[in-house]
């Protein structure tokens, strides 16, 4: 049952409005939850997919993207999920306390129009209709639910300095779904909800930074990347102080396009979502570090692989009762490493299929029970993080801890789940699998494997 439904009759749709405006949406569905599932308010809304326009449709792929304001052009899942301000957290994810804000049964997929955060944060003035306005951005090119979040001051008080960045959709409660099952997401749909994103390096968090001696690195000044968190420029009370630098990029022919100077560099669009994650943080308290949106977790989060797009699959394994799937930080393309901090972000429209495997079930890969694992329609995606723990007790950021831990779980998949004895999977790994860095620039790093499918055919 979705709370962001398309009613067919107007006088259901306007009643729904009315009660939704009055408590909220996770209000509506705790209601909704306590008369029993599958009854009451809820059940009465009709259908929970939103209609197609015939005005505003997605564009093909690799087509300039239809600006796809909320709940506009085709929704092809069997749910819809805005990202109104009531359906986001901006800079943490779920905890298992969270309330959701959609309940879907396993199986059910869900289309969810996600917002990123470049163009609304503090550093960039948190009013995306100037700042994009500033790129040549007509007001109506700006999505509405980016504006809403921007200007929900009361919804979404923040601290620059401390939170996260991300503006995270959900969480979505998936019927049946218990500790010790993996959570099977398949991304059917990514399409730019957009024609435009921006690429940030910000203040010293890229894979350079400013060096003990208070330099920069060669080729790079310190203007471009400003120092850590605990000097001078950091403590200045205006964030659009701090040293951000940001570089907007158009879509132009289904390419991604950088100007510089007289010429202009293109590369091709890859949209995949950076973040994709089940509730794992216990803390009572939403804000808690441990809940913090910027490190990938045993629950998945921000795990930046860009092989993670449409027809790829994703497994986690679930902590609490209903998993509290999220997704965010979007991206229209990303290079292996996210070397400068950010990929090319910018909002998507996500549609995803969520299924419940059981433990013991042999429906998921046998590591996925214990550690975040993909696939794609050609290959295997065993997956290392420096501190899975979402930096629980200090911050490990060592790309040898993740490498050692991607390895260890292609391992364990090639013997478990291949029959394959470990001393030959580990010749094999050696001999014909290639090991990649996710992203440097998450605090926890990432490594990910891709081993081949057709060597097992």
């Amino acid at each position: 049952m979705s709370t962001r439904s398309t009613l067919v009759d107007g006088f259901a749709e306007h009643a729904a409005t009315m009660v939704e405006r009055g408590i909220g949406r996770r209000g509506l569905l705790r209601a909704t939850a306590a008369l029993g599932a599958g009854a009451g308010l809820l059940s009465a809304c009709g259908p929970s997919t939103a209609p197609a326009t015939t005005a505003e449709q997605a564009s093909p792929s690799g087509a300039a993207p239809a600006i796809l304001h909320p709940g506009t052009g085709t929704i092809s899942g069997d749910h819809y999920l805005g990202s109104d301000p009531d359906d986001v957290l901006w800079g943490y994810v779920p905890t298992v306390h969270t309330a959701p804000v959609l309940q879907m049964a396993s199986g059910e997929s869900v289309t969810i129009d996600t917002v990123s955060h470049e163009g609304i944060l503090e550093d960039q003035g948190r009013d995306p209709v100037t700042y994009f306005g500033e790129h040549g951005v007509e007001p109506d090119q700006v999505l509405e639910d980016a504006v809403a979040i921007a200007a929900d001051y009361d919804r979404t008080p923040r601290d620059f300095a401390l939170d996260g960045p991300h503006v995270v959709t959900g969480p979505v409660f998936v019927e049946s779904a218990q500790p010790g099952d993996v959570l099977k997401i398949e991304t059917l749909e990514a399409t730019p909800r957009v024609p435009y994103g921006v690429v940030s390096s910000r203040h010293g968090k890229g894979a350079l930074g400013i060096t003990g001696d208070g330099s920069a690195p060669a080729g790079i000044t310190t203007e471009q990347i400003m120092p850590p968190v605990s000097t001078d420029s950091r403590r200045h009370p205006d964030p659009t102080a701090w040293g951000n630098v940001s570089t907007f990029t158009s879509i132009e022919d289904g390419s991604g396009v950088m100007s510089f100077g007289s010429g202009a560099v293109r590369f091709p669009l890859r949209p995949f979502m950076g973040m994709m994650g089940v509730a794992l943080s216990s803390a009572s308290d939403p804000t808690d570090p441990s809940a913090n949106s910027i490190p990938p977790t045993i629950g998945g989060g921000n795990v930046d692989i860009r092989l993670l797009g449409e027809g790829s699959t994703f497994y986690l394994p679930v902590q609490t009762e209903g998993a509290l799937f999220y997704v965010g930080d979007p991206h229209h393309a990303m290079g292996d490493g996210e070397v400068a901090l950010t990929a090319m972000e910018g909002s998507l429209r996500g549609t995803f299929r969520l299924t419940v495997c059981k433990e013991g079930s042999g429906e998921a890969p046998s590591v996925a029970h214990r550690y975040p694992f993909a696939e794609t329609a050609d290959s295997w995606i065993p997956i290392g993080l420096s501190d899975p723990d979402g930096s629980v007790n200090g911050q490990i950021s060592d790309l040898d801890v993740a490498m050692r831990m991607a390895v260890l779980n292609a391992l364990d998949f090639l013997e478990q789940d291949r029959g394959m004895d470990r001393a030959t999977a580990y010749a094999y790994l050696s001999a014909a699998a290639d090991f990649t860095i996710s992203q440097v620039v998450d605090r926890t790093v990432g490594v990910h494997g891709v081993i081949a499918k057709s060597h097992f055919s």
